[in-house]
């Protein structure tokens, strides 16, 4: 891996515009302009439609299989993104599981607070069961928030009495609302994309005052019993690189199957930039790995 990679792609964060504790509309223009600057390849087809009420956007991708789907939750610490804004990052897992991917245009806060985004969620996916595709033939995979959003919503369909899906994938998943990682100070300096600042600015929108080590809020404190195989990764260059190895030890204590994979000295997201780092690449190949050993053949 290219320790020259590693440092270009540290220098275009450090020295973007994107801030992720910033204003919340201006935020929202930087962050689609930073990812639609990202040409999407010619052979992505996308359909905007909805799921139980939810707007959602299917990926394809050439010979992916329709009877398998990666269900997509966006990051952007529950205030930012949009299921346009992941298009990209959720066709290159499509591409390389052989599925469709639809991705979740859930509700964000501030205008949409706690707990709309896991209501969406749900709605999504029991939405998609009754269509008729089987939970087994499903897979969750999300980044960021998105990445804690698919670990409460597991919790929340658990509550709920539904059925897991076959799998679910986070990359850097943000799972603790409570902002108690070590990681927040021991990889301040390190992490050129987040700070705890702008991450407690994003909580406030997200939850306004509400308990944040609620389970489906930060799912790291739920109990996780009975939730499908997890596959977590995480940079080693992230401010919440805790939430990442917690929430492993935390599935573990409760007889989850679980990987962690971290990688050395990348950000949070790399799999975003697999055009520019070899390192992001690898992952995507390995998260996809897991996803297609996890499929339960009808």
């Amino acid at each position: 891996m290219s320790r020259q990679q590693r440092e270009q792609l540290d220098q275009i964060l450090r020295h973007g515009e994107f801030d992720i504790g910033g204003d919340v509309d201006e935020q929202r223009v930087i962050f689609h302009e930073m990812i639609s600057s990202v040409p999407l390849a010619d052979d992505i087809v996308t359909t905007p439609g909805e799921l139980g009420g939810v707007p959602v956007i299917t990926v394809e991708t050439p010979d992916n299989d329709p009877s398998v789907v990666v269900l997509y939750f966006h990051g952007g610490g529950y205030a930012l993104g949009s299921a346009r804004d992941s298009v990209g990052l959720a066709a290159d897992v499509a591409r390389r599981v052989g599925a469709r991917a639809i991705t979740v245009d859930y509700r964000l806060a501030p205008e949409h607070r706690y707990p709309a985004a896991i209501t969406d969620a749900v709605a999504a996916y029991q939405a998609l069961l009754d269509s008729g595709v089987p939970n087994s033939r499903v897979a969750f995979v999300g980044e960021s928030a998105g990445g804690g959003l698919v670990v409460a919503t597991l919790v929340a369909l658990k509550e709920a009495g539904l059925p897991q899906p076959s799998s679910a994938a986070v990359f850097s998943p943000f799972v603790d609302l409570t902002l108690s990682g070590e990681s927040m100070k021991t990889k301040a300096e390190v992490d050129p994309a987040l700070t705890l600042d702008g991450l407690r600015r994003r909580v406030g929108d997200y939850l306004a005052g509400g308990d944040p080590a609620v389970g489906t809020a930060s799912p790291i404190f739920a109990d996780l019993t009975g939730l499908p195989p997890l596959l977590i990764q995480a940079g080693s260059h992230e401010i919440l690189l805790d939430d990442a190895t917690r929430l492993a030890a935390r599935a573990a204590a409760y007889d989850v199957p679980v990987q962690l994979q971290v990688w050395p000295e990348v950000p949070h997201v790399f799999q975003g930039f697999a055009a520019l780092l070899d390192e992001g690449a690898t992952a995507l190949d390995s998260a996809a790995a897991f996803t297609k050993a996890h499929w339960v053949t009808e």
